[in-house]
């Protein structure tokens, strides 16, 4: 473990026990363990062609990096994850640089340097699956929101856009369960699974992107 990553380990230490101390300690879901060097039951999905997924150290921290090149796949967890208790989606992540020429909003200019979504799973209804994308936008200003142009059962949310931040690790915090009713009308208790994809191959061209660890927390 690097200097870096052992001072923020005594941080989180620290919190934990000031929470512990004041007989409060909040209730986390953890999914994506990237900075221990962990990708257990994270699954690699395709849709084009295959994104190369690999842990790599940036900024002294072992982060997902994603490297795409005209391709579209996808890493995902499936993990049943109640809203109820633990509503935020807490991630961190970075991009080299944006995608030129896209429209996000046209099937021809679907492609997000970086995004990650929560699906609510419709069961047997397989139709009745839904999937909320957080995306980092090259096009769409931060903070819109449009259907994605593949399918209705899933609705785009730009969290960050253009070269704004580009080359920097941002962190989000994400109420799920407020999004999904805000964004799709959906009252969810639980999603069911979580996605990493980073993707160019409507358009083409090529991304880098890095992701942080991935966990639910109850606030």
């Amino acid at each position: 473990m690097g200097i870096r990553q052992t001072q923020m380990w005594m941080i989180v230490v620290g919190i934990v026990m000031l929470y512990a101390a004041n007989g409060y300690v909040q209730e986390i879901q953890k999914l994506g363990d990237f900075s221990s060097g962990s990708l257990e039951k994270w699954k690699s999905k395709s849709f084009e062609g295959k994104t190369v997924y690999d842990l790599t150290v940036l900024e002294g921290v072992t982060m997902l990096r994603a490297v795409s090149n005209g391709t579209a796949s996808g890493m995902t967890l499936e993990k049943n994850i109640d809203l109820t208790k633990t509503p935020y989606l807490n991630w961190s992540w970075r991009v080299d640089h944006i995608l030129s020429s896209r429209e996000e909003t046209q099937k021809a200019g679907d492609d997000y340097p970086a995004r990650i979504y929560v699906v609510v799973s419709g069961g047997f209804a397989f139709w009745r699956t839904k999937a909320l994308n957080y995306v980092w936008a090259s096009y769409m200003p931060a903070n819109t929101t449009w259907p994605n142009a593949f399918t209705s059962n899933a609705q785009m949310l730009a969290l960050r856009s253009g070269s704004v931040d580009v080359g920097k690790i941002v962190v989000e915090k994400r109420n799920v369960r407020e999004d999904l009713k805000k964004y799709m009308d959906l009252d969810a208790d639980q999603i069911d699974v979580v996605a990493i994809m980073t993707d160019t191959d409507n358009g083409g061209g090529n991304a880098v992107a890095y992701y942080g660890d991935i966990y639910f927390s109850a606030q």
